[in-house]
Protein backbone atom coordinates (compact mmCIF):
# COMPACT_ATOMS: atom_id res chain seq x y z
CA UNK A 1 0.00 0.00 0.00
CA UNK A 2 1.36 3.36 -0.91
CA UNK A 3 2.24 5.62 1.68
CA UNK A 4 -0.13 8.98 2.09
CA UNK A 5 1.33 12.27 1.26
CA UNK A 6 0.75 14.88 3.19
CA UNK A 7 -1.07 17.96 1.25
CA UNK A 8 1.40 20.54 2.45
CA UNK A 9 4.22 18.24 2.18
CA UNK A 10 5.39 20.36 -1.27
CA UNK A 11 5.00 23.89 -2.37
CA UNK A 12 4.45 25.52 -6.14
CA UNK A 13 7.39 28.23 -6.25
CA UNK A 14 7.93 30.35 -9.35
CA UNK A 15 10.07 33.50 -9.91
CA UNK A 16 13.81 34.07 -9.39
CA UNK A 17 13.76 31.59 -6.34
CA UNK A 18 12.16 29.03 -7.70
CA UNK A 19 15.70 26.95 -8.67
CA UNK A 20 16.72 27.32 -5.11
CA UNK A 21 14.21 25.79 -3.49
CA UNK A 22 15.07 22.73 -3.11
CA UNK A 23 18.61 23.81 -1.43
CA UNK A 24 16.77 26.07 1.03
CA UNK A 25 14.33 23.76 1.87
CA UNK A 26 17.66 21.08 2.70
CA UNK A 27 19.12 24.10 5.29
CA UNK A 28 15.64 24.43 6.79
CA UNK A 29 16.18 20.04 7.69
CA UNK A 30 19.83 20.53 8.69
CA UNK A 31 18.86 23.24 11.35
CA UNK A 32 16.18 21.21 12.70
CA UNK A 33 13.06 22.68 11.91
CA UNK A 34 9.99 20.45 11.16
CA UNK A 35 8.35 19.47 8.37
CA UNK A 36 5.09 21.81 8.94
CA UNK A 37 7.35 24.63 9.81
CA UNK A 38 9.33 24.34 6.28
CA UNK A 39 6.40 24.28 4.72
CA UNK A 40 5.34 27.24 6.32
CA UNK A 41 9.07 28.96 5.33
CA UNK A 42 9.04 27.73 2.09
CA UNK A 43 5.84 29.63 1.29
CA UNK A 44 6.98 32.54 2.56
CA UNK A 45 9.89 32.38 -0.03
CA UNK A 46 8.03 31.50 -3.07
CA UNK A 47 5.66 35.18 -2.02
CA UNK A 48 8.83 36.87 -1.84
CA UNK A 49 9.57 35.12 -5.09
CA UNK A 50 6.77 36.52 -6.56
CA UNK A 51 7.32 40.17 -4.70
CA UNK A 52 11.07 40.18 -6.64
CA UNK A 53 9.59 38.87 -10.01
CA UNK A 54 6.57 41.77 -9.65
CA UNK A 55 9.05 44.48 -8.75
CA UNK A 56 11.77 43.35 -11.65
CA UNK A 57 14.50 42.07 -9.29
CA UNK A 58 16.84 39.48 -9.74
CA UNK A 59 17.92 37.25 -6.77
CA UNK A 60 21.72 38.94 -6.96
CA UNK A 61 20.09 41.65 -6.06
CA UNK A 62 18.48 40.34 -2.87
CA UNK A 63 20.14 41.92 0.26
CA UNK A 64 19.04 42.28 4.49
CA UNK A 65 16.97 45.67 2.91
CA UNK A 66 15.64 43.49 0.27
CA UNK A 67 13.99 41.48 3.08
CA UNK A 68 12.73 44.10 5.43
CA UNK A 69 11.02 45.77 2.55
CA UNK A 70 9.14 42.50 1.98
CA UNK A 71 8.63 42.04 5.40
CA UNK A 72 7.04 45.38 5.53
CA UNK A 73 4.69 45.12 2.52
CA UNK A 74 3.89 41.27 4.66
CA UNK A 75 2.73 43.74 7.63
CA UNK A 76 1.17 46.10 5.70
CA UNK A 77 -0.91 43.73 3.60
CA UNK A 78 -2.63 42.33 7.22
CA UNK A 79 -0.75 39.15 6.94
CA UNK A 80 -0.89 36.76 10.48
CA UNK A 81 2.51 37.32 12.37
CA UNK A 82 2.82 33.42 11.75
CA UNK A 83 3.02 34.14 8.12
CA UNK A 84 6.25 35.77 8.17
CA UNK A 85 9.56 35.21 9.87
CA UNK A 86 12.44 36.77 9.59
CA UNK A 87 14.89 34.13 10.61
CA UNK A 88 13.83 32.13 7.79
CA UNK A 89 14.66 34.79 5.42
CA UNK A 90 18.22 35.36 7.07
CA UNK A 91 18.54 31.63 6.37
CA UNK A 92 17.86 31.88 2.57
CA UNK A 93 19.90 35.07 2.77
CA UNK A 94 22.81 32.72 4.37
CA UNK A 95 22.23 29.69 1.93
CA UNK A 96 22.59 32.14 -1.32
CA UNK A 97 25.40 33.64 -0.37
CA UNK A 98 27.17 30.31 0.45
CA UNK A 99 26.32 29.05 -3.16
CA UNK A 100 27.70 32.79 -4.31
CA UNK A 101 24.25 34.04 -5.90
CA UNK A 102 24.41 37.04 -4.03
CA UNK A 103 27.48 38.68 -2.15
CA UNK A 104 28.99 37.46 0.68
CA UNK A 105 29.61 41.04 2.27
CA UNK A 106 26.97 42.90 1.49
CA UNK A 107 28.22 46.35 3.28
CA UNK A 108 30.61 46.78 -0.22
CA UNK A 109 30.79 50.73 0.55
CA UNK A 110 34.14 51.72 2.29
CA UNK A 111 33.53 52.21 6.16
CA UNK A 112 33.72 55.38 7.44
CA UNK A 113 36.10 56.86 9.07
CA UNK A 114 34.31 55.96 12.54
CA UNK A 115 33.63 52.68 11.98
CA UNK A 116 36.98 52.57 11.38
CA UNK A 117 37.83 53.98 14.65
CA UNK A 118 35.13 51.85 16.50
CA UNK A 119 36.88 48.51 15.04
CA UNK A 120 40.03 50.12 15.92
CA UNK A 121 39.03 50.02 19.44
CA UNK A 122 37.28 47.06 19.38
CA UNK A 123 40.46 45.23 18.51
CA UNK A 124 42.29 46.55 21.01
CA UNK A 125 39.73 45.53 23.84
CA UNK A 126 40.22 42.26 22.87
CA UNK A 127 44.04 42.66 22.18
CA UNK A 128 45.28 44.02 24.77
CA UNK A 129 42.43 44.37 27.20
CA UNK A 130 41.28 41.12 26.87
CA UNK A 131 37.73 41.55 27.71
CA UNK A 132 34.52 39.20 27.24
CA UNK A 133 32.57 39.92 24.08
CA UNK A 134 29.26 41.65 25.51
CA UNK A 135 31.51 43.95 27.46
CA UNK A 136 33.35 44.97 24.45
CA UNK A 137 30.01 45.33 22.44
CA UNK A 138 28.71 47.32 25.47
CA UNK A 139 31.90 49.75 25.40
CA UNK A 140 31.62 50.23 21.56
CA UNK A 141 28.32 51.03 21.91
CA UNK A 142 29.29 53.71 24.52
CA UNK A 143 32.45 54.96 22.34
CA UNK A 144 29.16 54.81 19.64
CA UNK A 145 26.69 57.45 21.39
CA UNK A 146 29.77 59.76 22.90
CA UNK A 147 30.91 60.20 19.43
CA UNK A 148 27.14 60.49 17.91
CA UNK A 149 26.70 63.54 20.84
CA UNK A 150 30.18 65.85 20.03
CA UNK A 151 29.22 68.82 17.92
CA UNK A 152 28.94 68.88 14.52
CA UNK A 153 32.42 69.63 12.63
CA UNK A 154 34.61 68.84 16.37
CA UNK A 155 37.77 66.66 15.53
CA UNK A 156 38.91 64.63 18.13
CA UNK A 157 41.68 66.05 17.92
CA UNK A 158 40.30 69.43 19.47
CA UNK A 159 38.60 67.37 21.98
CA UNK A 160 38.50 68.94 25.56
CA UNK A 161 37.56 68.00 28.81
CA UNK A 162 34.11 70.05 28.72
CA UNK A 163 32.98 67.95 25.87
CA UNK A 164 33.47 64.69 28.11
CA UNK A 165 31.92 66.61 30.76
CA UNK A 166 28.86 67.47 28.86
CA UNK A 167 28.47 63.89 27.69
CA UNK A 168 28.74 62.48 30.88
CA UNK A 169 25.94 64.67 32.45
CA UNK A 170 23.94 64.54 29.26
CA UNK A 171 23.91 60.60 29.94
CA UNK A 172 23.13 61.06 33.81
CA UNK A 173 19.91 63.20 32.86
CA UNK A 174 18.49 60.02 30.43
CA UNK A 175 19.19 57.32 32.17
CA UNK A 176 19.77 55.23 35.46
CA UNK A 177 22.83 55.38 38.01
CA UNK A 178 24.33 52.01 36.75
CA UNK A 179 23.51 52.99 33.48
CA UNK A 180 25.48 56.29 33.69
CA UNK A 181 28.34 54.20 35.51
CA UNK A 182 28.65 51.62 32.45
CA UNK A 183 28.87 54.73 30.03
CA UNK A 184 31.46 56.15 32.04
CA UNK A 185 33.36 53.07 32.07
CA UNK A 186 33.20 52.85 28.64
CA UNK A 187 33.65 56.23 27.27
CA UNK A 188 37.16 56.27 30.29
CA UNK A 189 38.37 53.13 28.05
CA UNK A 190 37.65 54.98 24.54
CA UNK A 191 39.43 58.13 25.70
CA UNK A 192 42.72 55.93 26.64
CA UNK A 193 42.81 54.05 23.40
CA UNK A 194 42.60 57.42 21.54
CA UNK A 195 45.62 59.32 23.53
CA UNK A 196 47.59 55.70 23.20
CA UNK A 197 46.64 56.03 19.39
CA UNK A 198 47.83 59.56 19.32
CA UNK A 199 44.62 60.55 18.29
CA UNK A 200 44.30 63.54 21.49
CA UNK A 201 47.17 65.06 23.03
CA UNK A 202 46.13 64.29 26.39
CA UNK A 203 44.43 61.33 28.44
CA UNK A 204 41.18 63.21 28.86
CA UNK A 205 40.28 59.60 30.69
CA UNK A 206 39.61 61.42 33.63
CA UNK A 207 37.48 64.53 32.74
CA UNK A 208 34.59 61.44 32.60
CA UNK A 209 33.70 61.90 36.52
CA UNK A 210 31.95 58.59 37.88
CA UNK A 211 28.60 58.86 38.49
CA UNK A 212 26.93 57.92 42.50
CA UNK A 213 23.27 57.05 43.59
CA UNK A 214 21.78 55.80 46.32
CA UNK A 215 21.33 52.44 46.83
CA UNK A 216 18.39 50.53 48.71
CA UNK A 217 20.52 47.87 49.88
CA UNK A 218 24.43 47.37 49.35
CA UNK A 219 24.25 43.54 50.25
CA UNK A 220 24.11 41.09 48.10
CA UNK A 221 20.93 39.21 48.49
CA UNK A 222 20.28 35.35 47.81
CA UNK A 223 16.89 33.25 48.15
CA UNK A 224 16.07 30.77 50.67
CA UNK A 225 16.65 27.36 50.35
CA UNK A 226 12.81 26.71 49.98
CA UNK A 227 12.71 28.98 47.17
CA UNK A 228 15.78 27.53 45.76
CA UNK A 229 14.00 23.99 45.99
CA UNK A 230 10.75 25.28 44.35
CA UNK A 231 12.46 26.96 41.33
CA UNK A 232 13.96 23.05 40.84
CA UNK A 233 10.93 22.10 41.15
CA UNK A 234 9.03 23.84 38.67
CA UNK A 235 11.09 22.29 35.79
CA UNK A 236 8.83 19.57 34.46
CA UNK A 237 11.90 17.12 33.85
CA UNK A 238 9.37 14.44 31.67
CA UNK A 239 9.84 16.91 28.79
CA UNK A 240 13.08 17.95 26.48
CA UNK A 241 12.27 22.12 27.65
CA UNK A 242 12.27 21.15 31.53
CA UNK A 243 15.11 19.17 31.88
CA UNK A 244 17.43 21.33 30.06
CA UNK A 245 16.04 24.40 32.29
CA UNK A 246 16.50 22.25 35.61
CA UNK A 247 20.21 21.51 34.51
CA UNK A 248 20.70 25.53 33.66
CA UNK A 249 19.08 26.27 36.85
CA UNK A 250 20.92 23.48 39.46
CA UNK A 251 24.09 24.40 37.63
CA UNK A 252 23.40 28.33 38.41
CA UNK A 253 22.78 27.37 42.04
CA UNK A 254 25.63 24.83 42.61
CA UNK A 255 28.48 26.56 41.14
CA UNK A 256 27.43 29.93 40.98
CA UNK A 257 27.89 30.50 37.02
CA UNK A 258 27.48 33.71 35.19
CA UNK A 259 24.34 33.68 32.53
CA UNK A 260 27.73 34.14 30.05
CA UNK A 261 29.04 31.63 31.54
CA UNK A 262 26.48 29.06 31.28
CA UNK A 263 25.55 29.82 27.81
CA UNK A 264 29.47 29.66 26.76
CA UNK A 265 29.53 25.96 28.28
CA UNK A 266 30.47 23.41 25.69
CA UNK A 267 30.77 19.65 25.74
CA UNK A 268 34.25 19.48 25.60
CA UNK A 269 34.25 21.87 29.07
CA UNK A 270 33.62 18.68 30.99
CA UNK A 271 35.75 15.81 32.21
CA UNK A 272 33.24 13.43 33.29
CA UNK A 273 35.97 10.82 34.44
CA UNK A 274 37.52 13.29 36.73
CA UNK A 275 34.34 15.11 37.53
CA UNK A 276 35.19 18.82 37.27
CA UNK A 277 34.15 21.51 34.53
CA UNK A 278 36.07 24.26 32.72
CA UNK A 279 34.38 27.38 32.93
CA UNK A 280 35.17 30.37 30.41
CA UNK A 281 34.71 33.80 32.52
CA UNK A 282 35.74 37.39 32.20
CA UNK A 283 38.43 38.16 30.23
CA UNK A 284 39.24 35.41 28.81
CA UNK A 285 40.05 33.39 32.09
CA UNK A 286 39.09 29.75 32.24
CA UNK A 287 38.71 28.10 35.68
CA UNK A 288 38.27 23.92 36.92
CA UNK A 289 35.65 23.87 39.18
CA UNK A 290 34.52 20.70 40.60
CA UNK A 291 31.43 19.30 39.08
CA UNK A 292 28.92 18.53 41.88
CA UNK A 293 26.85 15.15 41.48
CA UNK A 294 22.88 15.88 41.03
CA UNK A 295 24.74 18.93 38.39
CA UNK A 296 26.68 16.02 36.66
CA UNK A 297 23.27 13.87 36.73
CA UNK A 298 21.13 16.84 35.23
CA UNK A 299 23.60 17.30 32.40
CA UNK A 300 23.43 13.69 31.38
CA UNK A 301 19.85 13.45 31.76
CA UNK A 302 19.25 16.34 29.84
CA UNK A 303 22.19 15.05 26.69
CA UNK A 304 20.42 11.61 26.76
CA UNK A 305 17.16 12.66 26.29
CA UNK A 306 16.37 16.60 25.89
CA UNK A 307 19.22 18.12 23.64
CA UNK A 308 18.78 17.59 19.84
CA UNK A 309 21.25 15.69 17.87
CA UNK A 310 23.20 18.87 16.11
CA UNK A 311 26.54 19.68 15.01
CA UNK A 312 26.91 22.33 17.72
CA UNK A 313 29.35 22.19 20.51
CA UNK A 314 27.58 24.09 22.80
CA UNK A 315 25.92 22.47 26.10
CA UNK A 316 22.66 24.07 26.24
CA UNK A 317 20.78 24.33 22.81
CA UNK A 318 17.71 25.97 22.13
CA UNK A 319 14.33 23.74 22.68
CA UNK A 320 12.90 24.96 19.17
CA UNK A 321 14.60 25.21 15.70
CA UNK A 322 16.46 26.38 14.70
CA UNK A 323 18.73 24.41 17.34
CA UNK A 324 21.14 26.90 17.76
CA UNK A 325 23.51 27.34 20.97
CA UNK A 326 21.05 29.82 24.01
CA UNK A 327 22.45 33.07 24.29
CA UNK A 328 22.73 34.70 28.48
CA UNK A 329 19.38 36.49 27.75
CA UNK A 330 17.91 32.47 27.52
CA UNK A 331 19.75 31.66 30.84
CA UNK A 332 18.09 35.00 32.97
CA UNK A 333 14.44 34.56 30.97
CA UNK A 334 14.95 30.48 31.89
CA UNK A 335 15.09 31.78 35.79
CA UNK A 336 12.34 34.16 35.52
CA UNK A 337 9.92 31.80 34.07
CA UNK A 338 10.65 29.31 36.59
CA UNK A 339 9.98 32.06 39.51
CA UNK A 340 6.80 32.31 37.70
CA UNK A 341 6.07 28.99 37.99
CA UNK A 342 7.14 28.25 41.00
CA UNK A 343 5.09 31.48 42.46
CA UNK A 344 8.02 33.37 44.21
CA UNK A 345 9.19 36.75 43.17
CA UNK A 346 11.35 37.03 40.18
CA UNK A 347 14.63 37.12 40.18
CA UNK A 348 17.76 36.82 37.94
CA UNK A 349 20.47 34.54 37.75
CA UNK A 350 23.06 36.74 39.37
CA UNK A 351 20.45 36.16 42.85
CA UNK A 352 21.40 32.71 42.52
CA UNK A 353 25.26 33.51 42.19
CA UNK A 354 24.25 35.54 45.39
CA UNK A 355 22.91 32.17 46.69
CA UNK A 356 25.99 30.15 46.46
CA UNK A 357 27.80 33.12 47.97
CA UNK A 358 25.76 33.78 50.97
CA UNK A 359 25.57 29.77 51.61
CA UNK A 360 29.52 29.96 51.73
CA UNK A 361 29.23 32.44 54.04
CA UNK A 362 26.57 31.11 56.51
CA UNK A 363 28.63 27.40 56.07
CA UNK A 364 32.35 29.43 57.21
CA UNK A 365 33.68 28.96 54.12
CA UNK A 366 36.55 31.32 54.55
CA UNK A 367 36.56 34.01 51.68
CA UNK A 368 39.53 33.22 50.11
CA UNK A 369 38.07 29.75 48.82
CA UNK A 370 34.67 31.38 48.11
CA UNK A 371 36.92 33.72 45.96
CA UNK A 372 37.68 30.34 44.07
CA UNK A 373 34.78 29.38 43.84
CA UNK A 374 33.13 32.20 42.23
CA UNK A 375 36.68 33.28 40.38
CA UNK A 376 37.05 36.87 41.59
CA UNK A 377 40.32 38.44 40.17
CA UNK A 378 40.16 40.51 44.21
CA UNK A 379 39.05 39.62 47.50
CA UNK A 380 37.63 43.05 47.51
CA UNK A 381 34.88 41.84 45.29
CA UNK A 382 34.53 38.93 47.63
CA UNK A 383 34.31 40.85 50.83
CA UNK A 384 30.94 42.39 50.38
CA UNK A 385 29.61 38.93 51.44
CA UNK A 386 31.28 39.01 54.54
CA UNK A 387 28.96 41.67 56.32
CA UNK A 388 25.88 39.27 55.07
CA UNK A 389 25.37 37.14 58.68
CA UNK A 390 24.86 39.78 60.85
CA UNK A 391 24.83 37.26 64.06
CA UNK A 392 28.11 35.92 62.82
CA UNK A 393 29.42 39.70 62.78
CA UNK A 394 28.41 40.48 66.36
CA UNK A 395 30.22 37.32 67.54
CA UNK A 396 33.21 38.83 66.74
CA UNK A 397 32.54 42.37 68.34
CA UNK A 398 34.39 42.72 71.75
CA UNK A 399 32.26 42.92 75.14
CA UNK A 400 32.00 46.07 76.36
CA UNK A 401 33.81 47.57 79.43
CA UNK A 402 32.30 46.28 82.85
CA UNK A 403 29.41 44.14 81.06
CA UNK A 404 26.86 46.95 80.94
CA UNK A 405 24.24 45.89 78.03
CA UNK A 406 24.71 49.22 75.37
Amino acid sequence: MARATSRVSRVLMSGPLAPFADAYGLALSERGYTQRTAVNLLRQVARLSCWLEAGGLTVAELSVDRVEEFLVVQRAGGRHRAGWSRPGLVCLLEVLRAMGVVAVDESAVSASATEMLLDGFARHLVGERGLAAGTIRGYVRHAQRFLDGLSLGCALVDLTARDVTRAVVGESATVSVSATQNFVSGLRSFLRFCFVEGLVEVDLSQAALGSTGRRRSTLPQGISRADAKALLKSCDRRSSLGRRDYAVIITLLRLGLRRAEVAGLRLDDIDWRAGEVVVRGKGARQDRLPLPGEVGEAIACYLRRGRPLTDHRELFLRARAPFSPIAPGTVASTVRRACRRAGIAEVGPHRLRHTVACEMVAAEVPLVEIAQVLRHRSLQSTAVYARVDLDQLRLLGAPWPGGAQR
